[in-house]
């Protein structure tokens, strides 16, 4: 261990003393990560580790990306901060970037803020401010944030922590159910969107989605299936808000999922890969929309010149490196290999997503062991020096949401190592007989 390093338990046990009890990690044996660079990860002990989660789509760029990372420093020299309330060039440059170049639609006016959580909250403020209504609809299983009107309208019931969250939400099936056919999910999701709407759909002011959903398990609606939510959302004046803090900035092979489905929300979130690991986060709308958000606001460290600079220097290395397509491309790749592996080990139920947004349901037949089978994946491929996301609502889904930079050499060594692990992992019948066999 380097001496300068205090090592795992160390940081475990002040973790323990001085963290909340809601904090968690991954892992049994969790490495202390020390250093990054590009798609691998180090730790204390000077081993590598080829990052297949990209801290759950953010350093979509790679860690500590030079062409990122200079610009960066080279801001942090000039001027660090100042807040809104003063004339700063990076923030206006990139709002005009974004409108002019990347943001669908008609969409044009930013916001910017300093997280996911924060974006969405924005958004579903700006959604009330402009309807004059109160009210939300949103699907089950969505994960949209941890503050207050964020996880109200989060449907994944682990991080529902609030026992008293906003009453004003409405949850409708979300587009798949395990037991049914996707078009038939998808369907039963807009048949009972159609009956609230029906019923009291002059009461909302907006529905708010994930294009992809992805705690929810990598779920992928038909393509159809959004351009349905939002013709019926816009029979009703309810607007339609785009989550796009996981799926935004080509991760999903597209620069924003939401362009898959050839439609463009009323307001858009983002934040993760936009700083690449740099804190930023922003929603987007309308002129006609922002209009109403017209009361004095702001943020103090929302468009901060860092974390704009260093947003536009995300964007020219997307660009250069044409990032957006190769997450198609090496995407696909993954997605092939993956579903290849299905056919050889009857554990993976399921193979899905979008790029380089791509979930691999396990499933042992016994939905008590779904969690624990992952767990030992994970834990098994952390020590050959892989490291792969978990999420799904019974946290059985293989999360893969590398670095957009990843070298397809190395998707194709972590398949033949995922091979190995997979035929090692899966319960005897010893094992699924006793507790014993379990991992926690």
């Amino acid at each position: 261990m380097h001496p300068t390093y205090i090592g795992p338990d160390k940081v475990l046990e002040k973790r323990k003393q001085y963290f909340f009890p809601c904090t968690h990690h991954f892992y049994q044996d969790p490495p202390q990560i020390v250093q990054g660079s590009m798609h691998k990860l180090i730790d204390h002990t000077g081993k590598e580790y080829t990052d297949f989660f990209a801290g759950v789509s953010v350093v979509a760029c790679g860690h500590c990306n030079e062409h990122i990372t200079t610009k960066t420093i080279e801001q942090l020299t000039k001027l660090q901060h100042t807040t809104t309330i003063y004339l700063t060039e990076p923030m206006v440059e990139l709002a005009e970037r974004l409108a002019n170049d990347y943001l669908p639609g008609e969409l044009k006016r930013t916001f910017f803020c300093n997280s996911g959580s924060e974006a969405n909250e924005g958004a579903l403020l700006l959604a009330r401010l402009h309807t004059k209504r109160k009210d939300f609809l949103a699907l089950e299983y969505g994960l949209h944030g941890r503050t207050f009107l964020t996880m109200g309208v989060t449907g994944m019931p682990m991080w529902r922590t609030d026992d008293y969250l906003d009453p004003h939400v409405t949850f409708i099936p979300r587009p798949y159910d395990e037991e049914m056919d996707t078009e038939d999910a998808a369907h039963r999701s807009i048949a009972a969107l159609r009956q609230v709407l029906a019923e009291k759909g002059d009461t909302f002011a907006a529905m708010i989605v994930e294009p992809i959903q992805g705690n929810g398990g990598i779920i992928v609606p038909p393509d159809w299936y959004l351009r349905e939510v939002k013709a019926l959302l816009s029979e009703y004046g309810v607007l339609l808000i785009a989550d796009e803090i996981q799926t935004g900035f080509g991760r999903t092979g597209r620069m924003f999922a939401m362009d898959h489905y050839e439609i463009a929300p009323d307001i858009i979130t983002m934040a993760k890969a936009l700083g690449n690991g740099v804190p930023i986060g922003a929603f987007a709308t309308t002129d006609a929309i922002a209009a109403s958000f017209n009361r004095p606001s702001a943020s103090t460290f929302g468009g901060n010149p860092v974390s704009a600079a260093t947003a536009m220097a995300v964007l020219d290395y997307i660009e250069q490196e044409q990032l957006v397509a190769r997450s198609a491309e090496l995407g696909g790749q993954l997605k092939d290999g993956l579903r290849a592996l299905q056919v050889k080990h009857s554990v993976i139920a399921d193979v899905r997503g979008k790029g380089l947004m791509v979930g691999a349901e396990l499933n042992t037949g016994e939905a008590s062991l779904n969690a624990a089978l992952t767990d030992r994946v994970l834990e098994s491929m952390k020590h050959r020096g892989y490291l792969i996301g978990k999420n799904g609502v019974g946290r059985n889904v293989l999360a893969f949401q590398p670095p957009l930079i990843m070298p397809e050499d190395e998707i194709q060594t972590m398949l033949s190592v995922l091979d190995e692990v997979l035929s090692e992992a899966v319960y005897t019948d010893e094992e699924r007989g006793s507790k014993d066999g379990r991992d926690s």
